[in-house]
């Protein structure tokens, strides 16, 4: 037997996961520890083959990487905004899209009494949300803003973050007065204290949907994975997290 078949043949015997399936994933920087807790209760009840490639940032940077060519199986975006545009793009099937989960809005920040409200934030002169460009909780953030009309007053006081964790870490810091984050982020803070919820008047619904890309649809395992996330297991795995699971 020619030495470069038998170090083949002995590969697959020693390392069987050498020609695993890959599942690459893009998932907004908000389920990024969500998601890998996912990840790693499927692995844990399948057979292991799969090996997944994650990256997590800011919906918006995600579906440019993906119109771009970025190699990518499954996507999970923070808004549909960002799905829609794959979706237009025919970069992902419509057909092949649905809700995940659903979020929240708070405002973070150290211990301050005196914040109790969105009224109360007028006179805080650093404020930390995700770039309104990309990044739907600054979206979200810059939309409550305008509905509260505190907006155009507070326009010079924000500072942007490349995603929301960012901005959570700013606020963890102390490095601003607070920052409007998911209700999912919040819980990882160590210094920093939901000062007050968000009242759903003033913004839209979070959502956050789920799709196969053209090239997802054909990987077998990432077919696997997108119809795990539908199980009543993911469910509750996501509502640990903090997220909202119809």
């Amino acid at each position: 037997m020619r030495p470069l078949l038998l170090a083949l043949l002995l590969s697959l015997v020693l390392c069987p996961n050498a020609l695993a399936a890959e599942v690459r994933l893009s998932g907004a920087a908000s389920m990024a520890d969500a998601l890998k807790d996912l990840i790693s209760t499927y692995r844990e009840k399948s057979d292991g083959g799969a090996v997944f490639l994650t990256n997590f940032a800011a919906s918006g940077t995600l579906a440019k990487q993906i119109a771009l060519g970025a190699p990518t199986d499954i996507f999970i975006s923070a808004h549909p905004k960002w799905m829609s545009y794959l979706v237009e793009e025919e970069l992902i099937p419509a057909d092949r899209v649905r809700v995940l989960a659903c979020n929240s809005l708070v405002f973070v920040g150290r211990k301050n009494p005196a914040i109790t409200s969105l009224e109360d934030i007028a006179d805080l002169r650093r404020i930390a949300i995700g770039s309104p460009q990309s990044v739907p909780a600054g979206q979200y953030a810059r939309e409550i803003l305008e509905t509260a009309g505190l907006y155009d007053q507070m326009r010079g006081k924000l500072i942007m973050a490349k995603d929301v964790r960012q901005a959570l870490i700013y606020a963890d810091r102390g490095e601003v007065d607070g920052a409007f984050v998911y209700t999912s982020d919040a819980r990882l803070a160590k210094e920093a204290f939901i000062l007050f919820a968000v009242p759903r008047r003033f913004y839209g619904d979070v959502i956050y949907p789920v799709g196969l890309t053209r090239e997802g649809v054909e990987n077998s395992q990432a077919v696997a994975f997108y119809d795990f996330l539908a199980t009543s297991e993911a469910r509750g795995i996501l509502k640990k997290h903090g997220f909202i699971v119809k």
